[in-house]
């Protein structure tokens, strides 16, 4: 696995802002909540009093779509671990956590043990930041790599990491910033991990097309797609974080198939549109969707359960 996996907190600030955002709207129409997220975000005080419709405005003008897209993949993960918790399994590991609360804000059991892998000083600064009194902190296993030395598996068995349980795996907003290498990496040691149990995992990963044809990665009359979509990659290489690998539907099914998991849903705005944002009346019309960015949820059975 490649050290950058484990990236600075730059975009971790962002979609905690976004979150920041959303947890503004009126409760009937929030798709998300997350009471903590003003710890990570500069200029939280200037964003409460702005409110949700400005701030969500003005982010509108950056690129329409972009501030629902984040808001529905934290939705879609929030429901993925939620269910994982429900259905029984035992640990959830967070790769590259930078600023994930999700351990804090989703009422998880304690049965669930969660294990937060990042760099060192990423996690240090975020637990500077937590409140003394936040929910769930007792149930945390802070586990920092460095690859140059340490792999991932060791780490894991050191930090606590049982073989013989089950496990959900997630890897958000990660991808496009490592090699498709280091993807491969990464799941060949955690289909190490999980050889004698189930495991889920969720990955997100950038469209092919937005190198081959960046207009499909947008809804009809999106307002200059090509631009948009060379802004974004633009800015995120500006802080450091450029995006680097991309892939196609059949390409990801067939890299999760490699490491024997199952792709299970694959999912953009368009549907994220349907399901969470049409219900509480804020649907976006086709010239908004921002389509730039899939989230995946795969699965492995343990290996005696298969044929």
């Amino acid at each position: 696995m490649s050290a950058s996996i484990f990236r600075k907190d730059g975009t971790a600030q962002g979609v905690a802002k976004q979150r920041l955002i959303e947890s503004l709207a009126e409760p009937s129409k929030r798709i998300i909540y997350d009471p903590y997220a003003d710890k990570f975000v500069l200029g939280a005080s200037i964003i409460k009093l702005m409110g949700h419709k400005l701030s969500v405005w003005i982010t509108k003008k950056f690129a329409p779509g972009f501030h629902e897209h984040l808001i529905s993949r934290t939705r879609f993960i929030d429901e993925l671990v939620q269910n994982a918790a429900e259905q029984g399994l035992e640990q959830y590991v967070i790769l590259g956590a930078g600023y994930d609360l999700r351990a804090h804000r989703l009422n998880l059991p304690s049965t669930l043990k969660i294990f937060e892998v990042d760099q060192k000083d990423v996690q240090n600064k975020k637990r500077s930041k937590l409140p003394s009194n936040i929910p769930n902190l007792e149930n945390i296993k802070y586990v920092s790599v460095d690859f140059n030395h340490q792999s991932l598996k060791k780490q894991l068995l050191e930090a606590g990491f049982n073989e013989c349980k089950s496990a959900i795996f997630t890897l958000e907003g990660v991808s496009q910033y490592i090699s498709k290498e280091a993807v491969k990496s990464t799941l060949n040691e955690i289909a190490e991990l999980t050889k004698k149990t189930r495991a889920i995992f969720y990955i997100s990963y950038a469209d092919i097309q937005l190198k081959r044809n960046p207009t499909l990665c947008f809804g009809k009359g999106y307002p200059h797609p090509e631009k948009k979509a060379e802004t974004v990659m633009n800015l995120a290489a500006k802080v450091g974080e450029p995006w680097i690998s991309f892939y196609s539907p059949e390409e990801i099914k067939d890299v999760l198939s490699q490491y024997g998991f199952t792709l299970i849903e694959d999912k953009t705005l368009v549907d994220f549109n349907s399901e969470y944002f049409t219900p509480v009346g804020r649907k976006l019309s086709d010239s908004e969707l921002f389509n730039l960015e899939h989230s995946v949820k795969a699965e492995k059975k343990a290996a005696h359960n298969k044929n």
